[in-house]
Formats: structure tokens, sequence, C-alpha cells
């Protein structure tokens, strides 16, 4: 008989055979895609992933992109953590270059917003993990480089990254639309700034901070306003939000959080002795929960190359009203680039 007439388990409706593929890791899709050519053809579409999702079962998966400083192209990883400990898995290239693109995850999906090689872009650039593919998805009306960028609540949001007196300085875009595309988002010119050195959301506003000072939208009332003082000075660019706390790190290299509700930042405590101080910089994402944390650093090849680690921190409060952080997992060294290299993009996808 036919390896494709053969049901996915013996004895099971292939039904219930799809939840049992579906429920086991992702790490373990290429040693399960042996198993049958159907077994392969199931773990190649978007339907397990789908399942997963419904299942409220799906993994997160580390996506980072690595600019070389000779050619300016990225190269872009899937990267598995412990206990699913898998070697970095190489993303096909965007279509189109990312250099000061801004990245938005949402579920499976990445977008890439804009972007430059001299002059902006309005292009809006799909990576579907599931399917390991990019597709072109509808432009902006204002072409952008390093603007805001981040969804609420399945939206897609963009300001910025344009001049501040464009008739789409800021607009939306719902994904999940039968016809998706941008719409204008009206704000008010005084707000208005054209760099965007960060972007994060807490308590379902996006806040980002630009060359003076900070801006926070509120999608739900539709209002604009200041980023607080103490916030601004804080935050270096790159942060990531955990349990409603805003982390990145000071000019000391140490990781912060910001309560919004006290106003105020707090030292991560308990990561000194396991991770090295961020003087560098590091790039920061919720992963699952966990405070990810990814940098770059010297390789042992006479400094010809730049290693790139990342580690899992799982945050708690203490007594005191401070954060506690303690590593979960600490991977270094998984890739080595030419040196010089530095990470542009670092997200969590959903499989």
């Amino acid at each position: 008989m036919d390896d494709d007439d053969q049901p996915l388990i013996p004895g099971l409706p292939d039904d219930i055979s799809l939840r049992c593929i579906a429920r086991a890791p992702i790490s373990s899709n290429p040693t399960l895609s042996h198993v049958s050519r159907s077994w392969r053809s199931v773990l190649r579409s978007p339907f397990p992933f789908t399942l997963r999702s419904q299942l409220s079962i799906a993994d997160p998966i580390l996506t980072v992109s690595i600019r070389r400083p000779t050619t300016g192209q990225s190269l872009w990883y899937h990267l598995l953590p412990r206990p699913h400990h898998h070697r970095p898995l190489p993303i096909p290239p965007p279509p189109h270059p990312t250099v000061g693109s801004s990245s938005v995850p949402l579920g499976p999906r990445l977008f890439l917003l804009g972007g430059s090689l001299g002059v902006p872009c309005a292009h809006v650039q799909i990576y579907d993990s599931r399917l390991r593919r990019w597709s072109l998805g509808p432009p902006m009306s204002s072409p952008r480089e390093f603007s805001a960028a981040a969804a609420v609540r399945g939206v897609i949001y963009a300001f910025g990254g344009c001049r501040p007196s464009a008739a789409s300085w800021s607009e939306s875009l719902d994904p999940a639309a039968t016809l998706p595309r941008w719409s204008r988002v009206p704000s008010p010119h005084g707000v208005r700034q054209k760099w965007m050195h960060g972007t994060a959301v807490l308590g379902g506003k996006l806040l980002a901070v630009a060359d003076r000072g900070g801006i926070v939208f509120d999608p739900a009332a539709a209002s604009w306003g200041p980023v607080p003082p103490a916030l601004v000075l804080g935050w270096r660019g790159r942060a990531a939000v955990v349990g409603e706390v805003l982390y990145t790190y000071d000019y000391l290299g140490k990781v912060r959080g910001y309560d919004w509700e006290k106003g105020e930042w707090r030292q991560v405590e308990g990561l000194e002795r396991e991770l090295p101080s961020f003087l560098c910089g590091a790039t920061l994402a919720n992963f699952g929960g966990l405070l990810c944390l990814v940098w770059e650093g010297r390789g042992k090849e006479r400094g010809k190359e730049t290693e790139i680690s990342y580690a899992g921190v799982d945050l708690s409060r203490t007594e005191g009203g401070g954060i506690r952080g303690r590593v979960v997992w600490l991977e270094c060294g998984v890739l080595k680039v030419p040196r010089g290299s530095s990470v542009s993009h670092c997200v969590t996808l959903e499989l």
C-alpha cells in the first residue's frame, strides 16, 4: 500500500493523530519528518501550528537578525534555547534590505516595516515562520526608516521615521481584515518627531523614545501624550516588557526595570555573577514570560570573530518591592559571525 494511503498513526483517526503530532515540541519536527511522507507533508504545512495556537500550546521561538559590517546585509536565524536546544536555524533572507526597518511580531508572523538604503521605503515584508517564507504586505502610506512600530490587540501601528509634516506620520494596519490596508491615525503636530530609537507596549499603550523626549499613544482612547521624564532618562533604546515592567540596561551595563505605577527604575538583582555587564549594549525580548537578553562578544579567533550569546531570566518581586532575576538558561557563542557584526532585530514569534 502506498505510504500516502496509510493512517498517520495506525489505529487512530487522522484528526486525532493530527492533535497528537501538533503537541510535539517544534524542536522535534526535523526528526518527526522522517517517520513517513505523510508526516513530512503535515509538518511542512501550517495546520499543526494553527492547531497549536488554538490549543494555547504554542512555543515561543526567538528570531534574530545579525547585520554584517562590510556588506550591510543581514543574516536571519531562529534560536531554540534549552530544554529544546537546537543549533541556530537559518532563515531565508527577506526580499528587500532591512537596514532601518522596524520589526513587529504577531503570533507566528514577523512584520518588517520600512527601511532604507539611502532612501526610506514603504515596504512591508512578512515572514511566516510556519512556512519559513517571506511575502510582501500592503505598503505603508509614508516611506519610513527607524520608525516606532508595535502591535496592540492585533492591530499594527507605525509612526515617525518620516518627515513630521507627512500627512500619514502615524498609521495603522489590521492584518486580519478581509482586505488589509493602512489607515491614517490622526496625531497632533506637537508630538511629532522624525527618528524613533525604541518602542514598547505597556498597559495597552504604545511607548516610543525619540530624539527629544518620548511619546505615548493610547489606541483605545485615541490620545497622545509625553512619556514620563524619568522613563526617558533611563531608556537606552532597546527594551522589552515582561509582566507590565519595561526592562533595559543603564550606562553601567546593569539591567533595570521601570515600574509605570511607581514611576521609578529598579536594578534587577542577582545577575552579576552569571551575566556580563552590558556596557556595549544588549538586545532584549519577552520570551514566553522570561526576559531574554542577546549580546555580542569577542570571539576566540584572534579578534576576527564576534560571538552571539543569549540568556533567559526569570523575574520576581522581592519583599521590599525590588526586582530579582534568576538565569534559567545561558547559551554562549551559539553564533560566530564576522567581527563588527551586530544584532539588529530580536523578536519572539509563536509556533
